[in-house]
Parts: C-alpha cells; sequence; structure tokens
C-alpha cells in the first residue's frame, strides 16, 4: 500500500507512519514538509517515493503543480525538470506518477524518464491514472523494474468504500500472488486503515513497494 500525495501535512503523514503495517509513501516536490517527512519514512525503514507531477489530459483546468513534466517540453527541459524533481525528495528509491493521464501515453516522453530511473537505479510504480498508459512498455524496453496500480483505496471518501476497496486489494492479492494499492493522507483513509491493518496480518503479508516491482 502505497499513500501518495504527502508534503503539505506532517501532522498527518505522522499518523499514517505510526499504523501498524508497512507502508510505503510517496512525496511530492517542492512540498513544504517533503523532507522532514522523508527523513522520518526513511528512519522508520519504509520506502520513500517521489510523487512525480505529470500532465492531466485536464490541464490546463487541472494543474499537477510545481515540477511537472509536460507534454510540450522538449527532451533536454523534461530531462532537467526531471532531474531537479529526483534531487528535492532525499532518500528516494522509486518513483510513481502524480496525474499525467496525459504524459504516460506519450511512449517517447516515458522512455525518457524511464532512461533517467533506470541510470538512477530507481523503480517506476504506475498510479495508472489512465488505461492507455504506455509505461509498462516503455519499462519493458528499458529493463526497468516496475509495477502498476491494482486498486486506489479511496477514490470515494467514505468508510465503507474503502473498507470495500481494501477487500478488493486483498482478493487481488490472493489471486495473483501480489497486489497494489494507493490511498491518499484523507482522515477516512487513516481511520479505515487504523481498523484494518491489524486484521490483514492473517490474511496476507504487507510488504514495502519495492519488493514487488520487476
Amino acid at each position: 500500500i502505497i499513500i501518495d500525495d504527502l508534503g503539505y501535512d506532517d501532522n498527518i503523514a505522522s499518523r499514517f507512519l505510526d499504523l501498524d503495517g508497512m507502508l510505503s509513501f510517496s512525496i511530492l516536490p517542492y512540498s513544504p514538509f517533503q523532507r522532514e517527512i522523508a527523513t522520518a519514512v526513511h528512519r522508520r525503514g519504509r520506502d520513500v517515493l517521489l510523487h512525480l507531477p505529470m500532465e492531466p489530459l485536464e490541464y490546463p483546468d487541472v494543474n499537477p503543480g510545481e515540477g511537472a513534466l509536460m507534454s510540450a517540453m522538449e527532451p533536454d527541459e523534461l530531462l532537467d525538470q526531471l532531474h531537479k524533481d529526483l534531487d528535492a525528495v532525499p532518500f528516494v528509491v522509486g518513483v510513481n506518477n502524480h496525474m499525467g493521464s496525459r504524459l504516460t501515453q506519450d511512449s517517447a516522453k516515458m522512455r525518457q524518464v524511464f532512461t533517467i530511473l533506470k541510470r538512477r537505479n530507481l523503480f517506476f510504480v504506475d498510479s495508472l491514472t489512465n488505461p492507455r498508459s504506455r509505461c509498462a512498455q516503455a519499462a519493458d524496453l528499458l529493463n526497468l523494474k516496475f509495477a502498476h496500480r491494482h486498486v486506489f483505496l479511496d477514490h470515494v471518501q467514505n468508510a465503507h468504500a474503502v473498507r470495500f476497496q481494501i477487500k478488493r486489494l486483498v482478493t487481488i492479492a490472493k489471486s495473483k500472488g501480489s497486489a497494489i494499492g494507493i490511498g491518499h493522507p484523507y482522515p477516512v483513509t487513516w481511520e479505515i486503515l487504523k481498523e484494518e491493518l491489524p486484521k490483514l496480518k492473517y490474511e496476507i503479508e504487507l510488504v514495502p513497494v519495492s519488493e514487488l516491482v520487476g
């Protein structure tokens, strides 16, 4: 389970870090608490990911935020921005995309991104914000450590929906051997994970996301 969108509230990040389960944490670059949160996560032996902003289909109505990789960027500009983003958050072992429903469809751009990740010995988890994502093919071409999201835990922010999505994640993990869920720093997500994580130990093993990339 990856918790996304971290960096703007150190208190909620601490509460997720204190939960009874091996969660992984993805932090937005240039967020006010990026270094504090990344350091705390690293000290607790959990995976730190860069939550890399990428252009969505809805841009400019939806803004992916500072440091975003955009489809109109020339290769040099794109890679320069990527290096800055990767350097912004310490202790990063991998990357997953923030938004990116447009950029992840662009095979050439994703190959450029993955060349740098490969060079830095980082993995990529596709948040699958678009079913037409070309990330898997680009990762395969470059032999990059890669995985993709199976379930969003809290697309609907209510207790019943989050509980149902956790059950879905467990079912997929049992049938496929492993599965990745992505949640967000919402109070309801924290509450349900606090209830459910102790029970999950009897059904599945929660591992760092770095163990599921191949």
